[in-house]
């Protein structure tokens, strides 16, 4: 019987798995859990730095709107000295054509009096584009005349500053020409232009940017 039982342990022990085995399987096991957690924990902290910027790195003062969806550029001096004008481009190549805050129709005293549409041959706040096709829409040159700006004691031709069809113009300075005053880069735009590529690339090399209009006029 001690004989047999002997025997029966012995097998037991040969087949039995080494504990170094046993440890390793254990090991092999906990890795792939190990590696799951520390990517979803690199996930999460990606994640947080995305959600939650860096104080340190935002800005002193945050973007404006128009900083914030359109390039900005300008053409100083265009046609005549102190006409200086904003040409905003939106992603999608539409152009919003107004005067710069250092435009001379400012310094003016009492400020602007009055916006008069109808110049050259056409009233181009009469001009209504229809349809995705921009069905109507008239085609000007850069130097094309959109309105005249009327002070007290002047008057200033403010120009399309691109070449493109001209699609809309801001009527509501006609009756509120105090727009150019509160907000001339916003509510107070002058128009809406569209130009074709080629002609944007060439009418851009042309303008200054927001960085280089600043130090021209000394504003920074």
């Amino acid at each position: 019987m001690s004989d047999v039982m002997v025997d029966h342990t012995q097998k037991l022990e040969e087949t039995a798995v080494p504990t170094n085995l046993e440890q390793q399987d254990k090991q092999d096991e906990e890795q792939p859990q190990q590696s799951v957690q520390e990517n979803a924990e690199y996930e999460d902290e990606e994640l947080h730095k995305l959600l939650v910027p860096d104080i340190t790195q935002l800005p002193l003062i945050p973007p404006s709107a128009v900083e914030f969806n359109f390039a900005s550029y300008f053409a100083p001096d265009f046609m005549k000295p102190g006409n200086d004008q904003y040409v905003y481009r939106h992603a999608n190549g539409l152009c919003v054509v107004g005067l710069a805050s250092t435009h001379l129709a400012f310094k003016d005293k009492g400020g602007i009096t009055a916006v008069d549409f109808n110049v050259g041959k056409s009233d181009r706040s009469g001009m209504k584009v229809t349809g995705k096709r921009k069905k109507n829409a008239q085609h000007f040159e850069s130097n094309t005349a959109l309105c005249k700006v009327c002070t007290n004691g002047d008057s200033y031709i403010v120009r399309c500053c691109v070449k493109g069809s001209l699609l809309e113009v801001n009527e509501r300075l006609i009756k509120q020409p105090e727009l150019l005053h509160s907000s001339a880069d916003r509510e107070g735009y002058i128009a809406i232009i569209m130009p074709k590529p080629a002609d944007w690339l060439k009418v851009k090399a042309s303008l200054l940017s927001l960085e280089e209009f600043k130090k021209l006029r000394a504003l920074c």
